[in-house]
């Protein structure tokens, strides 16, 4: 990297909402540099701001710019869920693009749930982990407590306003993971006006780290999900100005 350079993009969340594919994605426009890995976690870890001033390099070292690239980016989705990262990113770079993909709360925390069962972090049946997370969230610190925070994740609204208190309206992109996947041309244009960039070449559809399930949610899961998100889910309406009616069916 040359001296001054900042990342100027990250994707930052939510998990489970087809940021691995945007990653893939992003990863084939010449004008993008990405580091060698996802997820670099840097600003939901405290270690690294434990110290004043805050040592950038360890950040930086993990890309590798070369022409024509001219843009550094990354994908952590982490960042919108933690609750000290958008204030270090704003002081990191306030000019700092956020690009956010937002999947239906109830089907992204049966994802959650899947991914932690298949890792072997999850012991619980699901409607029952659901029902033990404030308990485990309040007892855990909260790098353990992230492992079990299926429904906490999906409460938007709350991580969009807090994002809102570092960042202007027009340094958030904000999208549905359902129009990620079926109309990812259309988002990838949106983005490449977003960041000002050429338009991406053409790209082929990618679906990355679809997991197989154990089995699809029960009708009881559902109607408890359900009673959970359902003013959730309205308020976003609300607040973004879309229709997540899909959501609630």
């Amino acid at each position: 990297m040359t001296a001054g350079t900042k990342v100027s993009f990250v994707v930052a969340g939510a998990q489970k909402s087809g940021t691995t594919a945007l990653d893939a994605y992003l990863r084939e426009h010449p004008e993008l540099c990405l580091p060698r890995d996802k997820e670099l976690h840097f600003f939901d870890r405290d270690r690294f701001f434990a110290v004043e001033p805050v040592d950038y390099a360890v950040y930086h070292r993990a890309f590798d710019p070369r022409p024509p690239q001219r843009l550094l980016g990354e994908v952590t989705p982490a960042y919108m869920y933690w609750p000290t990262a958008p204030e270090r990113i704003a002081h990191y770079n306030p000019a700092m693009k956020l690009i956010l993909v937002l999947r239906n709360p109830i089907t992204r925390a049966f994802s959650h749930w899947n991914m932690a069962r298949q890792l072997k972090r999850e012991s619980l049946a699901f409607l029952d982990a659901v029902k033990a997370e404030p308990d485990r969230l309040q007892k855990l610190p909260l790098e353990r407590a992230k492992r079990y925070n299926y429904i906490e994740r999906g409460f938007y609204v709350q991580q969009l306003r807090r994002l809102g208190q570092y960042f202007p309206p027009a340094q958030l992109s904000i999208f549905k993971s359902e129009d990620l996947q079926d109309r990812p041309g259309d988002v990838l244009a949106r983005i490449a006006t977003y960041l000002g960039i050429a338009p991406f070449p053409p790209v082929a559809e990618k679906t990355v780290q679809a997991r197989e399930y154990q089995g699809a949610m029960s009708d009881e899961d559902k109607r408890y999900l359900i009673g959970v998100f359902e003013s959730e889910i309205h308020e976003l309406e609300r607040l973004l100005g879309w229709d997540c009616s899909a959501w609630l069916d």
